[in-house]
């Protein structure tokens, strides 16, 4: 069956030495690689991570001021060529503190769309300066939907695959990449095109940025897997054709971005504080930031989901401490609780963000917390930390305790009035 893929018939990259901390000599570059390519109108040209001023920690907010201008004077050259760019920048929210690393694809329509650096590479204290983006998510063109990573991003599978899945063909990578571990850029871009059966175009920078040596490489992957051009470690330019029918051609026969089986949830529900704790230990051996947060979640609704989902976002997994049936009638009386504790475990398992459920029998989850030890506690807004069962434990650890608002006026209590009121 055809499927009428939509791409650019180019794409190309400009790969170069980035002058550190100098937009205007790197703007200036860019604009002279663009005259040497002499691209045709509506191709796509990729450039490195924050092409124009590289990781000048030091300055970020001073350089993230002046994304506005350089997007404004890419959009002149791609006005005026009829072409496309995309290459990531700092962007500065009002009143952040840190800026994000967020590529644009920009062309003579304007801005296209942008995402933000997801995963900030901590061997590089990305994560002390950065903050990192939580959407990611395939950019509209008129050529259709492409992908995006920034750098470290391409160690991150799933990142490619929400954007094929979502119908992007063609994945952009910008990047910083080191001459250290340029053989691992080199197979996982062949990976992200060969398991996505999507064309892969990256642009790296090369040489000394700072202290780092960079290792170019910068590459146009068919869906295949397949080398359609490969720069070296000196300043190289290169534009590649792509076709459609090579992914049509592709897909039609297997379609490995279309196959999406659920595994289950089973293995979420642990009821022994052992066998859990053993896999904690586990867990932060990798490195892994564990936090926990603790409930009733009687009647799961919104409130819950917003919660738990923000939760998540504070570290690597997430664990949710579950009151038992017996805990929850000695806080909330003989009628509570609505749902007994392995339904609502294995409600709470079927969410996505939620790691590991635990069931506790106490009235607070203090004894289990002490034997986790989480990185992060989490607790509602409305509980004051000196309150927080566990709080100066954790902290007592070097953890940290988050309080989480609450986005939804919705209670169990209020579902269950509403409900006594329809009867």
């Amino acid at each position: 069956m055809p499927m009428n893929t939509s791409l650019f018939s180019k794409v190309g990259y400009l790969q170069y030495n980035i002058e550190l901390g100098n937009p205007q000599a790197n703007l200036e570059r860019v604009i002279s690689l663009v005259e040497m390519l002499a691209p045709p109108p509506g191709c796509l040209l990729v450039l490195p991570e924050l092409w124009a001023y590289g990781f000048d920690y030091a300055r970020s907010l001073e350089l993230a001021k002046k994304t506005s201008y350089l997007l404004e004077q890419l959009a002149v050259i791609a006005t005026e060529k009829n072409i496309y760019f995309a290459g990531s920048l700092l962007e500065i929210e009002q009143d952040a503190v840190d800026p994000f690393n967020t590529l644009f694809l920009l062309g003579p329509e304007g801005l296209c769309g942008s995402n933000r650096k997801q995963h900030l590479f901590g061997f590089w204290k990305e994560d002390k300066y950065f903050q990192a983006g939580d959407t990611p998510r395939p950019i509209t063109t008129p050529f259709g939907l492409v992908g995006t990573l920034v750098c470290y991003d391409l160690r991150f599978p799933v990142l490619a695959n929400v954007s094929a899945f979502q119908g992007a063909h063609l994945l952009i990578v910008s990047a910083e990449w080191p001459l250290a571990r340029v053989k691992q850029w080199e197979i996982l871009l062949q990976a992200r095109a060969i398991e996505n059966q999507m064309y892969v175009v990256a642009c790296n920078s090369i040489g000394m940025t700072g202290k780092i040596d960079f290792g170019g490489a910068s590459m146009v992957i068919g869906p295949d897997g397949t080398v359609l051009k490969k720069a070296g470690v000196n300043e190289e330019v290169g534009l590649v054709s792509l076709s459609s029918d090579e992914i049509d051609s592709l897909r039609n026969r297997f379609c490995t971005v279309g196959e999406r089986p659920s595994y289950g949830n089973e293995n979420k529900i642990i009821l022994g504080v052992p066998i859990l704790k053993n896999k904690v230990r586990e867990i932060k051996k990798l490195g892994s930031k564990i936090v926990f947060t603790n409930g009733c979640f009687d009647i799961l609704h919104s409130g819950h989901v917003h919660y738990l989902q923000e939760a998540r976002k504070r570290g690597d997994c997430l664990l949710v401490g579950l009151n038992s049936d017996g805990s929850v009638r000695s806080l909330k009386g003989d009628g509570r609780p609505v749902n007994a504790e392995m339904d609502r475990a294995r409600v709470l398992a079927a969410l996505e963000c939620v790691d590991f459920v635990i069931i506790f029998d106490q009235d607070t989850p203090q004894e289990l917390i002490v034997e986790l030890m989480p990185d992060v506690l989490v607790k509602g807004s409305d509980w004051p930390e000196n309150k927080i069962v566990g709080a100066s434990e954790v902290k007592g650890e070097g953890g940290e305790v988050v309080r989480i608002d609450f986005k939804h006026d919705i209670s169990t209590t209020k579902v269950l009035r509403k409900i006594q009121q329809n009867k």
